[in-house]
């Protein structure tokens, strides 16, 4: 789930810190090196975590009252969610969609809206389905990566005023130490709250928070990470916790001192997601911040140097790919005609080089098994498999070409050692610049 669409400013601010770190960086760039033989990176581990991901609310349909359908309701997203691809009727399918491509991981959110629809009311149908899901999820032979908190809080929280009112932390925490408690018997990964930064300038961006309040939410953002990591060892001493972040290019160090940087002794690994690339001749990533994600650059070497920031910055803490892929638009073939199946192979390449390079990558998810709502539009398509939500009332379930290239890098442990990526490495890239553009992966 990317982190821009339908905002500007923030965009604004983010180009313009990359922009000044390219006159930075070439400014001091030195004549180019002889180019080194690249070093072959082999298959990863037969234990790697290769996983899907999606989130509650952006695949369940029939949403309950929350923040997020109060802000489509207002007419602040382009199409209304209705029934997005019906996660919450058809799981048992999509979940065996994900055990036939050989995943061990599958990604869901448990969402806070439907579980709590009112104070202290729990509805137990809702708690019935999630075990369910769970469940599902363990018989298959993978393990559920929960996610706590994918942005949606219920709509009696959004009354009282989100995350600026003082009591919304004990309601989170309360809720959340069920959640923990019916499914720590699973030995889940967890994710407590998904791409914080993002979080909070979507809440801002949708009128959720005033912006005064940002400092004041990522605050108890960072107590409640804490206090629940706290709460998931007691339950289970050997949990695997973690809080993913958006990785936005060159400006990602500034943001990880507001959340992940605060709560790196509650981490046992490090999540990422990542899409978007920048460099001193391509800043079309600018395209995420007007909702067409499909122009914006997605150069798979970015990961390489996203996983290399985050190892340095991070040391001793495994990471794992939490969020990956591309969008097209509609389904439709992107401008720069890059396939979804070249680019997860150009990922899962780059990642592996990164494994050889002393990187300690544990896992990877596609973003995601299925299309589903883009936080207010179904036009942009990030899905294995694809769905027209809009005009198909079936909601078929489409695969894309790169099922069956998922199937295979699965089946392999990665791609195969000559494989030599459909796309050439950034020059200079600006993803962790200035690391990114003066010490590059030839």
């Amino acid at each position: 789930m990317p982190l821009f669409g339908r905002g500007h400013g923030a965009v604004c601010s983010v180009v313009t810190a990359v922009v000044l770190s390219a006159i930075l960086v070439l400014a001091a760039l030195p004549a180019a090196p002889a180019a080194a033989a690249p070093r072959p990176h082999g298959p990863l581990p037969a234990g790697f975590l290769w996983g899907v991901a999606s989130s509650g609310f952006q695949s369940e349909g029939h949403s309950p009252d929350s923040n997020w359908t109060r802000y489509i309701a207002a007419g602040q997203t382009t199409d209304p969610i209705g029934s997005a691809v019906d996660f919450r009727h058809r799981y048992a399918a999509d979940i065996a969609r994900a055990a036939r491509l050989g995943v061990r991981v599958y990604r869901v959110g448990i969402e806070w809206a439907r579980v709590e629809p009112r104070p202290g009311m729990l509805a137990a149908a809702e708690l019935d389905y999630y075990d369910a899901v769970v469940k599902a999820i363990v018989d298959a032979g993978m393990r559920p990566m929960i996610t706590l908190d994918h942005w949606v809080y219920p709509g009696w929280i959004a009354d009282r005023g989100g995350w600026a009112d003082a009591g919304t932390p004990d309601a989170w925490l309360r809720h959340n130490r069920i959640i923990v408690d019916r499914y720590a018997k699973y030995h889940p990964l967890w994710i407590t709250i998904n791409e914080p930064s993002a979080y909070v300038m979507k809440e801002i961006q949708f009128g959720g928070l005033s912006a005064r309040s940002a400092a004041t939410m990522v605050d108890r953002l960072v107590d409640v990470h804490r206090t629940i990591y706290r709460y998931i060892h007691r339950k289970d001493p050997g949990a695997q916790v973690s809080s993913n972040v958006a990785y936005i290019p060159t400006v990602e160090p500034g943001l990880d001192r507001l959340f992940l940087d605060r709560v790196r002794d509650r981490l046992d690994y490090v999540g990422l997601d990542y899409y978007y690339s920048v460099s001193p001749t391509d800043f079309s990533a600018v395209h995420a911040g007007t909702g067409e994600f499909w122009k914006a650059s997605v150069a798979a070497d970015g990961l390489y140097y996203a996983l290399r920031d985050m190892s340095r910055r991070f040391p001793g803490k495994p990471l794992y790919v939490v969020e990956a892929g591309m969008a097209t638009e509609n389904g439709k073939r992107r401008p720069d005609r890059y396939r979804r199946a070249d680019h997860l192979r150009d990922l899962v390449y780059w990642m592996q080089r990164a494994r050889r390079d002393g990187v300690p990558v544990m896992g990877f998810n596609y973003w995601s098994l299925t299309d589903n709502y883009e936080w207010g539009s179904y036009t942009p398509r990030f899905g294995l498999y694809t769905v027209d939500v809009t005009t198909d009332p079936s909601l078929t379930r489409h695969p894309t070409d790169a099922v069956a290239a998922y199937r295979r890098i699965i089946a392999d442990d990665g791609v195969a050692r000559a494989y030599r990526p459909t796309r050439p490495a950034t020059f200079c890239s600006l993803v962790a610049a200035p690391a990114s553009c003066l010490q590059p992966a030839r």
